[in-house]
């Protein structure tokens, strides 16, 4: 429920947005079918906004447009008070970009690639081992890159991304070739960084990662927006309000549902489970990819797979 609050705090109209775009497109040269077709959206001031989808959905473009890497687009945004095409180098130091695939000098030292990327910006950046220690990398800090294992580049990847404290981060896949408690330090950072204010556009087609950090995500297929809401009301609408319950011996279990709603005065359910051997309860909530799928139509597990690496 806190959860819920929190969510909706940041979703509140008088928080004005840092990123608003209108009839975004693009398409790559070469290319008849544009890669991102005509989306509109918001995303305010410390929101974690979610792009969810499976791979050549237009998820990694739309945040290339909005980090300028590519920049003959069609339509309209706006980013941190200031039209995209009026920005000037400066719009750099207001943003961090943490990319999907690791780019760091393979022989310099993790120390020393922070230290050189910190050189590209006018502020100060923080102390390179707190960030390290941060990700657990700091006993690996006078190591050079190309030793460190596919994991550590990430983690390196993603501390470079903010150690300059920029007010809006793009992350891209932050916990893939994660494994579980390396994935769950640097979910637990990001919710750090957007409770310091900052605001966060996170792309991935990890559905487990959006329904943790997001308080809004968008589904996005073939370049398309086919929904967007927060992740609990996307589980709200398309739910089921049941309760299956299994009993009985071990040899004959029987399973039924019963309806949420009024479940503590519904008299079916409660001789059931008066006269019977529970085996099992639980509610029938959807997940998000079950949700995707819904809208969609497309299964996100039928054409992702998620590696795992030290």
């Amino acid at each position: 429920m806190l959860h819920a609050v929190q969510r909706q705090s940041r979703l509140d109209k008088d928080v004005q947005p840092v990123i608003s775009v209108e009839s975004l497109t693009y398409t790559y040269p070469g290319q008849r079918t544009p890669a991102v077709d005509n989306v509109s959206f918001e995303i305010r001031e410390g929101e974690i906004f979610g792009l969810l989808g499976p791979s050549g959905a237009g998820k990694t473009t739309t945040q290339r447009v909005l980090t300028r890497q590519q920049r003959n687009f069609i339509g309209r945004a706006q980013v941190l008070g200031k039209a995209l095409t009026e920005w000037g180098p400066e719009y750099f130091e207001e943003i961090g970009v943490g990319f999907e695939l690791p780019n760091h000098y393979l022989k310099f030292t993790a120390v020393e690639n922070l230290k050189f990327f910190a050189s590209l910006y006018s502020r100060k950046s923080r102390d390179p081992m707190e960030v390290l220690a941060m990700v657990g990398l700091d006993g690996d800090a006078k190591k050079k890159v190309d030793e460190f294992s596919k994991g550590m580049r990430m983690r390196l990847n993603f501390i470079r991304a903010f150690q300059h404290d920029p007010k809006l981060l793009f992350l891209d896949e932050p916990t893939a070739g994660l494994d579980p408690v390396n994935a769950r330090n640097i979910k637990t950072i990001i919710k750090q960084l957007r409770d310091q204010g900052k605001t966060i556009v996170l792309t991935t087609h990890n559905m487990y990662d959006v329904d943790e950090l997001c308080d809004r995500v968008c589904f996005m297929v073939a370049g398309r927006f086919a929904a967007l809401d927060s992740p609990d009301a996307f589980k709200a609408k398309f739910g089921r309000r049941v309760v299956t319950v299994s009993y009985g011996p071990k040899d004959h279990v029987r399973s039924e549902e019963f309806e949420l709603d009024g479940l503590g005065t519904n008299e079916s359910f409660l001789e059931v489970i008066r006269t019977n051997e529970i085996r099992k309860i639980h509610s029938q909530e959807a997940t998000l990819d079950q949700v995707f799928a819904d809208v969609t139509g497309v299964k996100l597990g039928e054409v992702e797979c998620v590696h795992l690496a030290s």
